[in-house]
């Protein structure tokens, strides 16, 4: 019987007591075809998609409804499970467990799905779920970015492009990344927090409500402690749009009222729009008041 087999266009492929088979007859060391190899003590199972020059390495399981793109690598003992796309030139290390089902009481087995974009490294056991029907049915991942080894990102979670969460680090449900974030080590994101595009998370760091876009969170309860100034130079964000965000700042986490309230007015200003406005400090709040983790708003 068949034990799997490999589409877009290459063919029905068939693995039987170690070695593997194709329509033109076995490969002696793993099946080869079109630069894609599949080492023999794989399990890939029927129904599989894999592109062009994939790798799957010693001992790796992957699930009937999982789709690689080009060039996909997965080490050695990499699970890869549920409805689950990895988009191209991922490379997917050790022990890694990616579409397994959510870790939520509420999940009853329905269909759901992860998404990872192009160009990500994944290290050593890191573990993503899928998604879960109340939370929309859908985790999903932007590209270029890289997942240190032991973090965990939880289900229904939305992460965009560049983003770094270090070793051991975990991101609950539900939350949304944005650009160029970085996560430090065994920090821990309190799900539904939105995290806006630039900000630094220092390692440690528990948080617990939304953080600003560029914003600067550390100790052990997450106080918004000033903005990533390292991270927008390097994004090459002008002296003068610097100096203008730090101004916000201050009047943000000093000023008379809520936060939301005076992040509202002060985005109005067409001045702060560029480099504010679309981060979210003034969006749709989804957890505590917008400024960061136990100590904002």
């Amino acid at each position: 019987t068949r034990d799997f087999c490999l589409s877009r266009g290459l063919g029905d492929v068939y693995k039987r007591q170690g070695r593997v088979y194709s329509h033109d007859g076995p490969f002696e060391c793993g099946a080869i075809l079109s630069n894609t190899f599949i080492h023999p003590s794989a399990v890939v199972e029927e129904g599989v998609e894999l592109g062009l020059g994939c790798h799957i390495g010693p001992f790796c399981h992957v699930g009937k409804d999982v789709s690689l793109g080009d060039r996909v690598v997965l080490k050695s003992h990499v699970v890869v499970k549920g409805r689950t796309d990895i988009g191209d030139d991922t490379t997917v290390f050790h022990f890694a467990v990616l579409g397994e089902i959510p870790q939520d009481k509420k999940f009853k087995g329905e269909q759901t799905r992860l998404l990872i974009g192009a160009r990500n490294c994944i290290r050593e056991h890191v573990t993503m779920n899928t998604g879960t029907e109340g939370g929309g049915g859908i985790s999903q991942f932007g590209n270029d970015g890289l997942f240190l080894a032991g973090c965990h990102v939880a289900h229904d979670a939305l992460l965009a492009d560049r983003i770094i969460v270090v070793n051991n680090a975990a991101i609950g449900g539900h939350c949304i990344i944005e650009d160029d974030v970085l996560v430090g080590g065994l920090a821990g994101i309190h799900q539904f927090v939105r995290i806006g595009r630039g900000a630094i998370i220092g390692a440690l760091t528990m948080v617990t409500n939304d953080v600003i876009p560029y914003g600067l969170v550390q100790a052990s309860r997450g106080q918004l402690d000033g903005l990533n100034l390292v991270g927008l130079k390097r994004r090459g964000v002008s002296r003068g749009d610097i100096t203008a965000l730090r101004a916000a700042f201050q009047m943000l986490a000093q000023g008379d009222g809520t936060f939301q309230d005076l992040s509202l007015i002060h985005i109005s200003e067409p001045t702060r729009q560029a480099e504010i406005g679309d981060g979210g400090v003034g969006g749709e709040k989804k957890r505590g008041g917008g400024g960061g983790g136990g100590g904002g708003g």
